[in-house]
């Protein structure tokens, strides 16, 4: 009786950081590029955020830089780097939307990154510096649907190092809500781990145009 309290008791706790989850120790990382107007109606209008803004043309904008493990990933780790300052974080808004994404980011991937907040930040700006969007996505100005496969197809053919099995797009409903990029620690293209590797099963997603 008294284990079957404990672990009652242990149930409701709140989840604490797994003992592996130490900043640095990781295999690979995934690029997150998300399509900014199915973010916007889903959440983004709801918080009046400033990249929906019309007349901001915003369409693809990095998510993250994930550290991963081969099976799972690392999150909330625990590290000695100071986390960056609100200019920091703010200055990362023209590629990650909002200074408020960044500073998420950095605390729940970051960390983990063993970089500094400074190494971090820079590391996405490289990663999706050396990863572009293609330009047919760019000020996309009318509402198409197109199958996940042809997104993939013209990241690849923007990024010719890229291959399929190093590429995922992801949908939320009927829209396209991201694109996952797997890269070494050196930010090179590698294969994604299986459990990074799912495709969105439509036929056909929504890409709504940019604002």
């Amino acid at each position: 009786m008294r284990y079957l309290i404990a672990a009652a008791i242990c149930a409701l706790c709140p989840l604490t950081v797994h003992a592996e989850d130490v900043a640095g120790e990781f295999d690979y990382y995934i690029l997150s590029l998300s399509w900014s107007p199915s973010w916007c109606r889903n959440e983004g209008d709801g918080r009046d955020a400033a990249q929906c803004d019309t007349g901001r043309k915003t369409d693809f904008v990095a998510h993250g830089l994930w550290p991963q493990y081969e099976d799972g990933w690392p999150e909330y780790c625990a590290t000695d780097e100071r986390d960056p300052s609100r200019r920091e974080s703010q200055s990362m808004q023209d590629i990650m939307g909002s200074g408020g994404l960044a500073w998420y980011q950095w605390k729940k991937h970051g960390r983990c990154s063993g970089l500094s907040a400074r190494g971090y930040y820079q590391a996405i700006r490289e990663a999706a510096e050396q990863n572009p969007v293609p330009d047919v996505f760019d000020d996309l100005d009318k509402d198409i649907t197109l199958p996940p496969s042809v997104v993939e197809d013209a990241f690849i053919e923007a990024n010719p190092d890229l291959t399929r099995d190093g590429i995922t797009v992801t949908c939320s409903g009927e829209a396209l809500q991201e694109v996952r990029i797997c890269l070494t620690r050196d930010l090179e293209p590698r294969d994604c781990a299986p459990d990074a590797s799912r495709d969105c099963s439509r036929s056909k997603v929504l890409m709504e145009q940019v604002r």
